[in-house]
């Protein structure tokens, strides 16, 4: 009998399209193994809405392989000494893994092949992209910093490579290594258990991705311009499960690919702009640390680390108790549903780098923590992109108007949802409510032309 093939799984949560399972597959007895690595990602370590995600996709894909008589080990602890020491225990002659482009995963992986030896061998695919960062370049041959250039080249080579079926026959090995149980990793909050509105807007796994696919596939049409309607919400919400990697980007083209609407060119530059920042940060592997652009932080930003009063600032722009309510209906979603509409995203973000003047790191360090889509190169791309200070981004003298947008966008019935205090106002009023109607609603931190002169002189002085 060949000998067992370990399949490392991290951000790749499927059994289709799934390039590390499905070369093990082919090569012997699989043992699909996740390792709980805690530590490794620093600052950047799990959140806690990516851990319920987490626990209950793995649940997901654990019965997906039960259903075909295998299962999935799980280890906690530094990936490549389990992985290696896993590879002794069952004999593997090979651990097969979906390449990833986050720093520590680089740096796990090159552990890995030093800590295997030569006996051993660790084999890379790719799979979690449309295209391997770095493949689309320059004229001169260099890595894309800019966007646009960036996704006219895709668009070139688009459609992507071919999906893979699950594998035929999954085999599993005489014995299997021991396995941790996942209700003893604790992922779920208990004390509270603050995640009932995270599962009640969402379904976990492989086949909830396709379901949300198929119910896609007949809105994308719309999407152009439907996608900045908080209160019709027509986007996918994809995102979480192309982040896990319970659905591949490939699938997700080839299923739309042949669509002629305006909503679909449009959804097709976003999946694009997943690649993109995964060329930005495989470039600048501390982009969602460092701002790319000079400037004197000290003059721009006020340290909520440096006084109660900016501190207080951060929390009530993190609670949603702003006083501007289409700001406080995204960042409650946020807190309640892990995941905020994409048009309230980059408002409630301009907002604190802007109207707050909070530096941008706070803001992508809360986003990390409450999104279930939390991805290390989106995060800090998008957040360097709304703060003016990232290799390709708005500037900053783009100020959002919170208000004007939450009525230009409709965002009535959506501000109603989150923000109940606010429910019993009619449209002409809710978007920025009189102070004798806001009730216990709070009054606004800043005014709106106050906030931007601010901003607008400390960006000044931070130049010169």
């Amino acid at each position: 009998m060949s000998s067992p093939q370990i399949v490392w799984l991290r951000r790749d949560l499927r059994l289709a399209d799934q390039p590390a399972l499905h070369a093990a597959a082919q090569a012997g007895p699989v043992i699909p193994v996740f390792v709980l690595d805690s530590e490794r990602a620093g600052d950047h370590a799990y959140g806690g809405a990516s851990l319920v995600w987490l626990h209950y996709s793995l649940e997901s894909l654990g019965k997906s392989f039960g259903s075909r008589r295998s299962k999935i080990v799980l280890r906690k602890g530094d990936a490549p000494q389990v992985l290696a020491s896993m590879a002794d225990e069952v004999g593997a002659s090979c651990i097969h893994a979906v390449r990833h482009y986050e720093p520590w995963w680089k740096e796990a992986e090159d552990e890995l092949r030093d800590a295997l030896g030569e006996e051993r061998k660790l084999c890379l695919y790719d799979g979690n992209y449309l295209l391997p960062p770095g493949s689309v370049t320059t004229g001169s041959g260099d890595p894309y910093k800019i966007y646009t250039p960036f996704s006219k080249s895709m668009l070139e080579v688009m459609p992507p490579r071919d999906v893979l079926g699950e594998p035929e026959t999954i085999s599993s090995p005489d014995s299997w290594p021991e396995s941790d149980d996942l209700d003893d990793w604790g992922l779920l909050p208990t004390k509270p258990d603050w995640a009932g509105g995270i599962r009640e807007f969402w379904e976990f796994g492989e086949a909830a991705a396709h379901d949300r696919l198929d119910w896609w596939a007949d809105e994308v049409a719309n999407y152009d311009d439907g996608r900045n309607l908080p209160s019709k919400d027509i986007t996918s919400r994809l995102s979480p499960h192309l982040h896990w990697g319970e659905i591949s980007p490939a699938q997700v083209w080839h299923a739309l690919k042949d669509k002629r609407s305006d909503g679909w060119k449009t959804f097709a530059k976003e999946i694009i702009w997943r690649d993109y920042a995964q060329n930005v940060i495989d470039q600048f592997p501390d982009y969602p640390r460092e701002s790319y652009r000079d400037y004197d932080e000290r003059t721009l930003w006020r340290n909520p680390n440096a006084g109660h009063l900016i501190e207080e600032d951060l929390e009530c722009w993190q609670r949603g108790t702003t006083g501007y309510p289409i700001v406080d209906a995204g960042m409650r979603q946020l807190w309640q549903t892990g995941w905020i509409h994409n048009r309230v995203r980059m408002i409630c973000a301009s907002f604190l780098v802007k109207h707050l003047l909070i530096d941008w790191r706070h803001g992508e360090q809360w986003y990390w923590d409450c999104l279930v889509d939390a991805d290390y190169g989106n995060n800090g791309v998008n957040w360097q992109w709304i703060s003016g200070t990232g290799v390709d981004s708005n500037m900053f003298s783009r100020i959002m108007a919170p208000l004007s947008q939450s009525e230009k966008f409709d965002a009535a019935s959506y501000i109603r949802e989150y923000v109940p205090e606010l429910a019993d106002l009619d449209d002409d009023c809710i978007h920025d409510p009189p102070d004798d109607k806001r009730g216990d609603y709070p009054a606004k931190m800043i005014g709106h032309k106050e906030a931007r002169e601010r901003a607008l002189e400390a960006y000044r002085a931070s130049k010169t």
